[in-house]
């Protein structure tokens, strides 16, 4: 095997991370791709254009290249206002495929590059894996009117799940999901998790991570970092601060790291100014310290900082902040759901709550604010966790051995013989030539 579309319709390796459409799947797909690039193999990776000032494709990494499909207006849309562009981001891979050299996998991210990369996969008889990051169904379940995919999303999965050649659950939740929601085979199932970057995120001095910060010495710092949205239960987190102040008597601070913009902006995040009023509102406004999104660079100090690192998002397809804070020794305290249910080990390297109880929360904390001991035995040992399970070089490793042995196996086509409920016609843009479409840029 030498050559690997990665196809990521929404999540470009090159957007900052934080945003409200940037977040893990953007540094799966990064890490993914570099370390596919690092083992020998020609990697390119297939996102949206959406911005005019960027070129057709970019050499980006060694063996890693990124093509930008030309699908909608050259500008930022919500995700959810993607599906009916996936049919020209089809075709347009379809062309591209034409022109190229043979890929020998396609390895599609989330439902939406699934179902534009389908029929290029039937018809140029590639096997296909797919991560799905999200489930439609899950995410209803959780999010209600709240989410805004059509119904339509979840025939378009249960689709994919039956054609595709490999699945890649990220934790044992998502593969208990896709067998029970979407009918999905095991045996077509591989488990891979997520990952965090060895040489990124590493244990420092607390004291001197905080005069970095230029945070207080001696208060108790609670950290969430990530994207600043409903689902992710900041408002949980900050109930529970004003309570492990007023119940426990703890001088605990909070952190919020995350946002649209380098400055905390409501206009450019809405959902900073809900936050503000839930603190307000709870007595605790000025322990509570909106950054903005910071730079992946800056986010070491963060982590190693905070006495407890604290997510209790209503739901957790997997979630890679969990994994950072463990790889830099900070205990976890996270929502008792999804890939937090398999990352943090319940008691040994922090403590898993409920999603929506901030007393709950707010004792666990308390406990570890009480105990500093039992706070540096469990970080240590989530940073053994971490590094034992969850780095992408093993996370690269183990993607590796199964698109391996998926490229030597029979024929997708003799395996799934089904036509794909949907082809599109192929139609070469004009942007595509063999000599132009390589390496520019």
């Amino acid at each position: 095997m030498q050559r690997i579309a990665i196809v990521s319709e929404h999540a470009s390796p090159l957007a900052l991370a934080g945003s409200v459409d940037s977040g893990g799947q953007n540094i799966y797909v990064a890490h993914v791709a570099r370390q596919l690039g690092a083992r020998g193999y020609h990697v390119d990776v297939f996102t949206r254009l959406d911005s005019p000032s960027l070129p057709p494709t970019i050499d980006w990494d060694d063996g890693v290249r990124i093509v930008h499909v030309p699908a909608g207006p050259a500008r930022y849309l919500p995700k959810e206002e993607l599906l009916p562009l996936m049919a020209d981001f089809s075709r347009y891979m379809q062309a591209h495929f034409d022109a190229e050299e043979p890929y020998d996998i396609i390895h599609a991210n989330f439902f939406m590059s699934a179902m534009a990369a389908m029929p290029v996969a039937r018809r140029f008889g590639i096997p296909l894996a797919v991560t799905f990051h999200a489930l439609g169904r899950v995410r209803r379940r959780h999010q209600a009117q709240a989410d805004r995919f059509p119904d339509s999303r979840f025939a378009i999965e249960g689709r994919i799940v039956g054609e595709a050649d490999r699945i890649i659950a990220e934790c044992p939740q998502d593969k208990t999901d896709l067998i029970e929601l979407y009918g999905a085979d095991p045996a077509r199932i591989s488990m891979v998790p997520c990952g965090f970057d060895s040489e990124e995120m590493a244990p420092m001095d607390r004291r001197e991570a905080r005069r970095r910060l230029g945070w207080r010495p001696d208060a108790f710092y609670l950290l969430q970092l990530g994207r600043i949205v409903p689902r992710k239960g900041i408002d949980n987190v900050i109930e529970a601060l004003a309570r492990l102040r007023a119940r426990h008597g703890i001088d605990a601070r909070l952190c919020v790291v995350g946002g649209n913009s380098s400055t905390p902006s409501e206009q450019d995040t809405p959902e900073l100014g809900r936050l503000r009023d839930v603190a307000r509102r709870e007595g605790v406004l000025e322990h509570v310290e909106f950054t903005g999104r910071r730079g992946r660079n800056q986010l070491r100090r963060y982590y190693c900082a905070a006495d407890a690192f604290v997510t209790t998002p209503w739901y957790e397809p997997f979630g890679i902040t969990p994994v950072e804070a463990m790889a830099c020794a900070t205990p976890v305290v996270g929502s008792d759901t999804g890939g937090i249910r398999y990352s943090v080990a319940d008691g040994d390297t922090g403590f898993l709550v409920p999603a929506r109880d901030p007393d709950r929360l707010a004792g666990k904390l308390a406990i570890l604010a009480q105990d500093p001991a039992l706070a540096r035995r469990m970080g240590l040992a989530g940073a053994r966790r971490a590094n034992q399970l969850f780095t992408w070089r093993r996370v690269g490793e183990e993607l590796a051995e199964v698109f391996e042995a998926l490229a030597h196996r029979t024929a997708p086509s003799q395996v799934h013989p089904r036509a794909y409920a949907y082809r599109h016609p192929v139609q070469r843009p004009p942007q595509v030539d063999g000599k132009a479409h390589k390496g520019q840029g």
